[in-house]
């Protein structure tokens, strides 16, 4: 008998552990409720959920826009209409980029491109979690499910030191940071901005493309080549920003790490595309 109670006793005991921190955690919504990052609603009558859900009310991810096809099989801007097949677009056309093709999870625009601004010029370093919870929905693409991303690399593209100081963060390493938590991948700093150029979303196409040569190097490419390369050399890269517009950075930073390193592959991840 003695031994029947105690069972039951620690059955109950493991009950209530298991649902601890359910409770604490329904606890703490209740005490500081969550908000919708992007017109502040209060959150705390919603489910809890995961990835954008559980950053954005109802009301605002019905204004977000995942980019699907059919879309450029290299830059993946979107476009309309019934088109099964892969296609190249007009930009792309005629033009060798660096990268083997870019995707973006959403369009930027409404909520999305209202936390992209509070992440970069806000200097909200917190919006960093939407955004990467954004950007998982890039490594769902059939080119990369088929891949075993665990041997890629994570890799920013870098901002100017100056603008670093300004800003306090490279937006870019910290969506690496954060994607490589929840994926496993690693992350790693490889190149280095070497001139600060003008703010690439003040300049149209042609400009934005001359803007960018010579503009990245190697990070620490004064170090002997089995030093500075010993990772890069073969390697898969993802090449991590927070915007795609003409992919004239993401370009240039690709061919870089295929020129200097020997990177063997590089493909674009972003959270939107401008």
């Amino acid at each position: 008998m003695g031994s029947m109670f105690q069972t039951a006793a620690a059955k109950l005991k493991n009950l209530r552990y298991e649902k601890t921190p359910q409770i604490i955690s329904q606890g703490l919504r209740l005490l500081y409720p969550p908000l919708c990052r992007a017109c502040d609603k209060n959150l705390a009558a919603e489910p809890e959920s995961s990835g954008l859900d559980a950053w954005l009310c109802p009301s605002c991810l019905v204004q977000v826009e995942r980019i699907t096809p059919p879309f450029c099989r290299i830059c993946g801007e979107s476009f309309s209409g019934a088109i099964d097949h892969a296609f190249t677009c007009p930009n792309c056309a005629g033009r060798r980029m660096a990268f083997d093709f870019a995707i973006s999870a959403y369009k930027a625009q409404g909520p999305l491109r209202h936390l992209i601004h509070r992440f970069k010029y806000g200097k909200d370093i917190s919006l960093r979690g939407a955004l990467s919870d954004a950007m998982l929905a890039t490594l769902e693409d059939p080119r990369l499910v088929q891949e075993n991303l665990s041997r890629w690399l994570l890799v920013p593209v870098p901002l100017h030191w100056s603008r670093k100081i300004v800003r306090g963060f490279n937006q870019s390493w910290e969506l690496c940071c954060q994607l490589s938590d929840r994926t496993g991948i690693p992350a790693l700093q490889a190149l280095r901005r070497v001139n600060r150029t003008q703010r690439q979303a003040l300049l149209n196409r042609k400009q934005r493309l001359v803007n960018m040569r010579g503009v990245f190097c190697l990070k620490n490419a004064w170090l002997p080549p089995w030093r500075a390369k010993a990772r890069l050399q073969g390697a898969n890269v993802l090449l991590v920003d927070d915007v795609l517009t003409t992919g004239a950075t993401a370009h240039e930073c690709a061919r870089v790490l295929r020129t200097q390193a020997g990177v063997q592959k590089v493909v674009v991840i972003t959270a939107v595309r401008g």
